[in-house]
């Protein structure tokens, strides 16, 4: 697989799909959508708007990719993107869970990257 052309095809994709599913439920207060940086590979699953009179802005998943690895960043998914693109076909070498501290990853399926 070459990662270079593959990876952002596959975290598009794993995201989009999320957000459809988020928007089918349809919140005139709420809207959910991507930021894409993709020369920069930064994606972002992000919510604004309004509930229960309060003002939501929130990162629900934060993927970068660096260094040919995915560096999740915010995961808010009840089951891991992580989960998500190992059944995309990534090795768990290629996924770092950056929102762990870097002494603790070693503890984890996932790569170790500092």
């Amino acid at each position: 697989m070459d990662k270079l052309t593959e990876y952002p095809k596959i975290i598009k994709r794993i995201l989009t799909e999320y957000v459809e599913l988020c928007n089918r439920r349809h919140n005139r207060d709420m809207e959910t959508f991507l930021i894409i940086d993709e020369p920069k590979g930064h994606y972002i699953w992000m919510n604004l708007g309004w509930q229960n009179g309060e003002r939501i802005t929130g990162m629900t998943v934060y993927v970068r990719i660096r260094d040919c690895k995915f560096w999740i960043e915010e995961d808010w998914t009840e089951d891991g993107i992580a989960t998500d693109l190992v059944r995309a076909g990534v090795a768990k070498e290629d996924i770092v869970l950056a929102f762990h501290e870097p002494k603790m990853r070693q503890y984890t399926d996932f790569a170790v990257a500092l």
